[in-house]
């Protein structure tokens, strides 16, 4: 058991490529929860705290760095993204998770730490990437959503009128590469999912997943 859930509570984390359907599965699990009386707490990452408010200004270029001249402003240094993204999660289970975990609640997050290491290992050394993450317990339990990059492409293009860095084929191809080489040696509390399911057969599975955990 992680450090996350000494006091009792249960912290799950959703991950996969954009638009694989972890925020729908999310959703979908925290209303499960509750309906069988569980006390829930659903967040993210990048959070909505501070840091997590840097991030997401980043990746959406309302933070760019000015360059000298008459060139256009520069996108923030990726490895400077990466320490923010570890900045938030640090100050995310110190100010929001492990409170919650410590009342006994369930904890869902829209991606962690696995998150990081296939998204930022893009532009920095995995390694480093994963030593910057050093004090962030593993959760107890991990989904990911695997779906290719052309299905989330195409789910991406129908559904959001805007898009962040992250969202175009190559990078999902990227992410998605980076995902399987994290996944080769499994922690034990990995699920693997296909994405391609129907969105509540896909929800079941999970549900049939955590049945035994509801006390």
């Amino acid at each position: 058991m992680t450090d996350t859930a000494a006091h009792g509570g249960h912290f799950i984390v959703f991950e996969g490529i954009d638009g694989a359907g972890t925020t729908t599965q999310a959703g979908l699990l925290k209303a499960w929860l509750e309906s069988r009386g569980q006390k829930v707490l659903d967040t993210c990452q990048p959070s909505n705290g501070p840091f997590g408010a840097m991030v997401r200004n980043a990746l959406k270029r309302r933070i760019v760095v000015p360059t000298a001249g008459d060139g256009p402003d520069a996108d923030v240094d990726p490895r400077v993204v990466a320490l923010l993204f570890a900045a938030d999660r640090l100050d995310h289970l110190d100010a929001v998770i492990r409170p919650a975990l410590a009342k006994g609640w369930w904890v869902i997050s829209d991606r962690y730490v696995d998150s990081s290491l296939a998204y930022q290992s893009i532009y920095a050394d995995l390694s480093w990437v994963q030593a910057i993450n050093t004090y962030a317990p593993r959760p107890d339990r991990v989904f990911y959503i695997d779906v290719s990059p052309a299905v989330a492409m195409n789910r991406i293009l129908a559904r959001r009128a805007t898009r962040d860095h992250f969202e175009t084929q190559q990078r999902l191809e990227q992410v998605h590469a980076g995902y399987q080489a994290i996944y080769t040696d499994a922690p034990t509390e990995l699920v693997r999912l296909d994405g391609t399911r129907g969105v509540d057969e896909l929800a079941a599975e999970i549900a049939a997943c955590l049945e035994g955990s509801i006390g």
